[in-house]
């Protein structure tokens, strides 16, 4: 993954207010309950022990944040606490040098150190000695810090070195097998742990825990091996790769193809030859234009039949067509051949003729000399309207409606009336507002929720109760029954969740 600066992009994205995941966040202080135990080993040690401690980790293990927790939880009034940073390789020198300005020495060298260390004993003031990234202190500086942490019978500091483990090492080679240091391995966090400080994180800058998927977390814990330097790096590149990934789907949102370019034009192809066959099909099924004759009111003949005065003269053009007949003839319609009086048995051809014309089912057509108008088309009578019977109506059974959880606006006012300095426990979050509605009917009235957006949806949020701090909120998770808690459920502030209703 390629880290990116957090620039405005990266929070606006998110609406953070700050970088969560920067190295140093002002204000930020997060003491899982596995360093507790250490915290209080190293007051212990430092009133009964005259042994030098030293709590060792890898960068990124929380190594500053507890000696901070040690410094802030000691007794200003009795302790004055000396921290010394070392800017690259610090030697015996640097090291009184720092000392020796803390403690307002003039003369910063190990007898001038120790008279003033004496000197606060006597008013009844402690001195601790803390160092940070002590693997950077050399051979002699380390020399002179045990000397330190030996005092004298008058009076002793309490050196601590917060350093890598590689320090231990360097240590023993120098006290040759002596019990002068005790050494406190930190531990890292446990996959709830990593889940609680990035949410701490989150809401520092303004969100939830919601900002990062179940997956997410899981993959976040996994590659930092639970160090919360390493937990810092990885949770802002899941997040920037998911502003990465979420730019490609819109880029590609415009026209997704689940085929090869080759098979679409392909396709393309077919369709074009489908729609050419079905224009050519189309030209030949067109229907023929029919003239205003006299063949349109009924079949033309098989055959035209010669009567006595004459054969029948074929049609001058295509539009009009005339027959010759007898002029003695009258003129008949179709219906009149299938009845028309035979000629005596002593004309035979006249005989023949007419049986002929009774066979094919047509007379013989009067002469035309005008076109006839088509004949009138008769339309058929419409059918009767046999009015629908209405079917009985059955009884309908009046029940009574089922009182539904109040809505996600009901409680709204609720969340935003609230102090913001004050938590709750977020329970879960469904996309179906019905189940967050049973689950709020089922579990109580110190049970709400609240809607707001999520990846462009609505996300229907239930949350439980309404503590004065953080301490009474993640207490409260304990109490809940085994299937909410098995949801993994998390304290958050309501001046998170009221900034997230606003959006």
């Amino acid at each position: 993954m390629t880290s990116l600066s957090a620039d405005d992009s990266y929070l606006d994205h998110y609406g953070f207010s700050h970088d969560p995941f920067a190295a140093r966040v002002p204000g930020f202080k997060f003491f899982p309950a596995q360093r507790k135990p250490v915290l209080g080993q190293l007051h212990h040690l430092a009133r009964y022990s005259q042994l030098l401690l030293v709590v060792t980790g890898p960068e990124g293990s929380g190594k500053t944040l507890v000696r901070q927790a040690l410094v802030a939880s000691s007794n200003k009034q009795a302790v004055m606490s000396v921290v010394i940073t070392p800017q690259g390789t610090a030697d015996s020198s640097a090291v009184l040098q720092q000392i020796g300005q803390a403690l307002n020495i003039q003369h910063a060298d190990f007898d001038g150190v120790m008279a003033q260390i004496v000197q606060l004993a006597l008013t009844g003031q402690e001195v601790y000695l803390l160092v940070d990234d002590a693997e950077q202190l050399t051979g002699a500086a380390v020399e002179t810090l045990l000397r330190l942490a030996a005092g004298s019978p008058e009076a002793r500091p309490h050196v601590f070195l917060f350093g890598e483990d590689s320090l231990v090492s360097r240590l023993e080679a120098l006290v040759e097998g002596e019990e002068r240091f005790h050494v406190i391995a930190l531990q890292p966090y446990e996959e709830d742990e990593t889940r609680e400080y990035l949410a701490q994180r989150l809401e520092g800058a303004g969100a939830g825990l919601e900002t990062l998927s179940e997956e997410q977390i899981a993959r976040i814990h996994e590659q930092s091996g639970g160090w919360p330097g390493a937990i810092n790096l990885v949770a802002r590149e899941e997040l920037i790769e998911a502003i990465k990934h979420s730019k490609t789907r819109k880029a590609t949102k415009g026209w997704p193809s689940p085929l090869p370019m080759k098979h679409l034009l392909a396709v393309l192809a077919v369709l074009c030859i489908i729609a050419v066959a079905f224009l050519l099909r189309g030209g030949e099924d067109e229907p023929e234009v029919q003239t205003n004759t006299p063949l349109a009111l009924g079949n033309a003949p098989r055959s035209a039949p010669e009567s006595a005065a004459g054969p029948v003269t074929p049609p001058e053009s295509p539009s009009k067509i005339e027959f010759e007949t007898p002029a003695a003839a009258e003129p008949a319609n179709t219906d009149s051949a299938l009845t028309t009086a035979v000629e005596p048995a002593n004309d035979v051809s006249k005989e023949n003729s007419a049986t002929t014309a009774h066979q094919d089912g047509a007379a013989p057509s009067p002469a035309v000399t005008q076109k006839e108008a088509p004949a009138p088309v008769v339309q058929p009578a419409p059918e009767p309207v046999v009015p629908e019977t209405p079917a009985p109506k059955t009884p309908e059974v009046v029940r009574p409606a089922a009182q539904p959880a109040p809505a996600a606006s009901a409680h709204s006012a609720w969340y935003a009336e609230q102090g913001g300095n004050r938590y709750l426990v977020q329970i879960l979050g469904t996309r179906t507002e019905k189940n967050a509605q049973t689950l709020v009917a089922q579990r109580g009235s110190d049970y709400r929720y609240f809607v707001k957006e999520h990846e462009g949806k609505p996300l229907y949020v239930v949350t439980f109760g309404n503590f004065a701090n953080r301490a009474a909120a993640l207490a409260a998770i304990k109490t809940l029954p085994a299937a909410l808690q098995s949801g993994k459920p998390w304290a958050r502030s309501f001046a998170s969740v009221q900034k997230e209703m606003r959006k």
